[in-house]
Order: C-alpha cells, then sequence, then structure tokens
C-alpha cells in the first residue's frame, strides 16, 4: 500500500486565519459601539497595511478572547475593550511622529503611547493609516 503525503498547511496561515475568526467574533459579541469602533479600526488598519498580521493575545479566564494585536515587523497596536472605551496602545507609541495629536492616552511613558476612543468619537483616517505605516516602518528599519 503506498501512502501519498499531504503537505501540512503553513501554520502561519492557520494562526492568521484562526486569529481573525477570533477577532470576527470578538467584534460580533460586542453588539454596541465599543464593536463599531473595533470593526472600523481594523479595516483602517489593514486598508494602511495589507501585509498585517493579526493575532489574539493575552486570553485568560477574565478575558476568554484576549486582545486583537495587529503587526508586522514587531507589534503595532492593540485593541484593548473596556466598558467606557476602546483603548488602542501602539507598541513603540512613544517613536512615532504625531502631528495630528491623535495620541491622547499614556503619554508619560518612554515607549508606547494609546489613542482612547469613547462612545461617539471620531477618527481622522488619513491621520491614523499615515501612523499605521509610520509604525511598520519603525518596526521594519530595527529598533
Amino acid at each position: 500500500m503506498t501512502s501519498k503525503r499531504i503537505a501540512a498547511p503553513d501554520r502561519k496561515a492557520a494562526e492568521d486565519l484562526s486569529a481573525s475568526g477570533l477577532i470576527d467574533a470578538k467584534i460580533a459579541s460586542l453588539a454596541d459601539w465599543r464593536g463599531e469602533i473595533l470593526a472600523s479600526i481594523r479595516t483602517l488598519i489593514r486598508d494602511a497595511d495589507p501585509a498585517v498580521s493579526e493575532e489574539v493575545k493575552w486570553r485568560k479566564p477574565s478575558n476568554p478572547s484576549g486582545v486583537p494585536v495587529w503587526s508586522n515587523g514587531g507589534i503595532l497596536c492593540t485593541g484593548e475593550i473596556y466598558r467606557d472605551k476602546v483603548k488602542l496602545t501602539f507598541a513603540r507609541g512613544a517613536s512615532l511622529p504625531d502631528p495630528s495629536h491623535l495620541f491622547n492616552a499614556s503619554l508619560d511613558g518612554n515607549t508606547r503611547r494609546a489613542i482612547d476612543l469613547h462612545n461617539g468619537d471620531e477618527i481622522d483616517e488619513p491621520a491614523f493609516k499615515a501612523l499605521i505605516r509610520a509604525a511598520v516602518a519603525l518596526n521594519r528599519a530595527g529598533r
């Protein structure tokens, strides 16, 4: 009996697919303004960097769906959900140019910067996409 070897699926692609599915589920579970904001931010990130990788990190009993994370050459930003806001934390935000002053939280740190979005807030889409592209460039340039 001859057996045919079947190539295993690309592990990275499988992880991306499952992470994307988990993020889809998280957005669907948020049947309010927070889900809408997270979905629109996700679209902006993907538009700004089509090569972005989606992950879900820090899954635990108190947060079983984890935290959405977008990466390219390292973490770009995370999307944390709170009762009163969606917090987008940029891993190396303190090193990014922010001429539109999108960062409005975690301003005292030496490394990270964040954007807190509350119900009714709108984000400057071109400035946000520029911030994502700058984060990708910074990650690719190395530390």
